[in-house]
């Protein structure tokens, strides 16, 4: 594939500076950036490299531009670079990797579900009783759904996803290898003798539209009711989702999120990396905690929140100031108490 400067300004409705004539034929990183290939620049920490790198062409967030920027690169200005390339690599993507249509074999359906004619299913699938399937789904290879399970259209579920009986998956999600929903949640109950008996599991799982789940996730299915992950959601891999809980609109679950039984999550929510939330939990909308916090209590403000327990982000920060100096401080203490 080849674009010119023009071409790609004209799908992103940027604004260039330089060569509008200029050819590109691959994008990569601006920091190594090629010739003849598309590159992006977001954030203000990235813009020495401009006068270094060999790309080609280069989006740029309009509010970084100054006319004083050395780059030898042609410049599109755009309102949101990332989005931008966003645009251009899902262009690029389904040109790479067009969707696919068949049934192959070996694979089982079983008799009575009917599939639209636009639907692939890939070998060694395994398609239960009473499975409704929408238009354009993707089912890769020796992907397993349960009985009663209901597919939206345009869904894409990839390799060994495992989606167990009575789930609802909505309309345009992509479920991501290893990917586990609806396995029985983590229900037991010791009896006078200390003896763990199971609570068994007979809820279901709803995720709802637009929703994205990363390679080995695991969301499991209620004890009773629904755990349900609401739409445009978008979960990491190796993430934790919990029986009964609920994760809102277009909140992220960073990847080895762990959230236990019964706890709800917010709109527009960011959990990152490691996070772990304790069961029957509630955070507010818009609450961002960072990277390894521990949320034993719920969150009833949106902000920004770090720390085990978790605190506002800033005075975290400060409390991290104080703790390494710890040791210092109590050997002043002792030392004033012996002065005593």
């Amino acid at each position: 594939m080849q674009f010119t400067a023009q071409q790609i300004a004209a799908f992103v409705s940027g604004e260039i500076i330089g060569q509008a004539d200029v050819v590109i034929n691959d994008v990569s990183p601006i920091e190594q950036g090629r010739p003849n290939t598309l590159s992006y620049v977001t954030d203000q920490r990235f813009l020495p490299a401009l006068a270094t790198t060999e790309a080609s062409v280069v989006l740029l967030t309009r509010d970084l531009y100054d006319a004083s920027l050395s780059t030898k690169a042609t410049l599109i200005l755009v309102p949101n670079a990332r989005q931008a390339i966003g645009s251009l690599l899902q262009g690029v993507a389904e040109f790479l990797r067009p969707r696919k249509k068949g049934i192959e074999q070996p694979s089982f359906i079983a008799e009575g579900v009917n599939l639209p004619d636009d639907v692939y299913v890939g070998a060694f699938a395994y398609i239960g009783k009473g499975v409704q399937i929408g238009q354009g789904v993707q089912i890769y290879p020796q992907a397993y759904i349960g009985d009663y399970t209901r597919i939206g259209d345009n869904t894409v579920i990839y390799s060994g996803v495992k989606i167990y009986d009575h789930c609802t998956v909505g309309k345009d999600c992509i479920i991501h290898s290893g990917c586990v929903i609806g396995a029985d949640g983590f229900g037991f109950e010791p009896d006078a003798e200390g003896v763990n008996h199971k609570i068994p599991q007979i809820g279901s799982v709803t995720i709802e539209d637009d929703v994205e789940i990363g390679a080995n996730t695991t969301i499991d299915r209620a004890m009773m009711g629904e755990t349900r992950v609401k739409k445009n959601a978008k979960i990491d891999n190796l993430v934790q989702v919990a029986h009964n809980v609920q994760v809102g609109d277009s909140s992220f679950l960073c990847a080895q999120v762990g959230i236990a039984g019964s706890s709800t999550i917010g709109n527009h929510c960011i959990l990152a990396g490691q996070v772990g939330v304790a069961n029957r939990i509630t955070l507010a909308d818009n609450v961002v905690c960072g990277a390894k916090t521990g949320v034993a209590s719920s969150i009833r403000q949106a902000g920004q929140y770090q720390g085990s327990p978790a605190i506002d982000a800033m005075n975290w920060r400060k409390s991290s100031i104080v703790f390494k100096n710890l040791p210092e401080i109590q050997r002043q203490i002792n030392q004033l108490t012996r002065e005593k």
